[in-house]
């Protein structure tokens, strides 16, 4: 096999693979979103995937791009709902998180910017493209939960209590180190935010180091906006994008 034989063969695998993270782990597991493989932004992206023009890396990158504006344009929906129904305390809460949200996300594409900078080979625009769309589109789902919720309360509308979406907080939230597995998912994220530094080049790491404290800081105003658990679904996306971004940096 020539070499650009195993070339072209290690680009089709790395498409393969982001197009499989795609469909498959991420989707169903970020932000606990169990019905979200239905919904019209995803069967759109998953069609135009599927169309011969956009067979190419950039022609699937593309794709994923469409996507992230159409759940751009979800957030500013959902965000609008709660701005309109949720009571004083709950709007300013996320009204700092959103104001949070947006700082950080420009420091992550920065980041992510420059771990793909590390890299070669056009196959690699799907895996940023992936990256890039997944935070925005947690957040769209997170504000349409917080959304839904607070309009119902507004109409009147009990959230069903088997519905765990639609879980309480029964007490006072208990701090991290009060909670195996908050703390447990910030080991974690520790762990895979040091394996990132190590080995991003000496002149990335400032990037990093801004891109974490924002993201810190969006984590501190959002937190307690929800259940514990939705604590740790926020540490968890966090780890699984540092455990992707150390995987990358320097491929080839």
């Amino acid at each position: 096999m020539s070499v650009a034989d195993r070339s072209f063969g290690r680009a089709l695998l790395t498409v393969a693979a982001a197009v499989a993270v795609l469909y498959g782990a991420a989707i169903p597991t970020l932000g606990r979103a169990e019905a979200a493989p239905a919904d019209p932004i995803d069967t759109a992206m998953r069609a135009c995937l599927a169309r011969a023009d956009r067979s190419t890396p950039a022609g699937q990158a593309q794709c994923m791009d469409a996507a992230r504006a159409s759940w751009e344009a979800a957030i500013d929906s959902a965000y609008r709902s709660i701005i309109a129904n949720a009571p004083d305390k709950a709007r300013r809460g996320w009204q700092e998180s959103q104001k949070r949200w947006l700082t950080w996300r420009e420091q992550e594409a920065s980041l992510v910017h420059a771990v793909f900078a590390t890299t070669d080979g056009s196959s690699y625009l799907i895996a940023e493209a992936n990256v890039l769309l997944q935070p925005v589109r947690d957040r769209a789902l997170q504000l349409r939960r917080a959304a839904a919720q607070f309009q119902a309360q507004a109409t009147g509308v009990a959230a069903s209590a088997s519905d765990p979406k639609s879980e309480k907080k029964s007490s006072r939230m208990r701090s991290c180190t009060a909670d195996a597995a908050c703390e447990h998912a910030l080991f974690d994220l520790n762990r895979y935010v040091h394996r990132l530094r190590v080995k991003l080049p000496a002149q990335s790491r400032t990037v990093l180091t801004r891109a974490q404290r924002a993201w810190r800081s969006y984590f501190d105003a959002t937190a307690g906006l929800g259940s514990e658990t939705d604590r740790v679904d926020l540490i968890g996306g966090r780890v699984a994008t540092f455990k992707r971004l150390s995987d990358t940096v320097g491929g080839d």
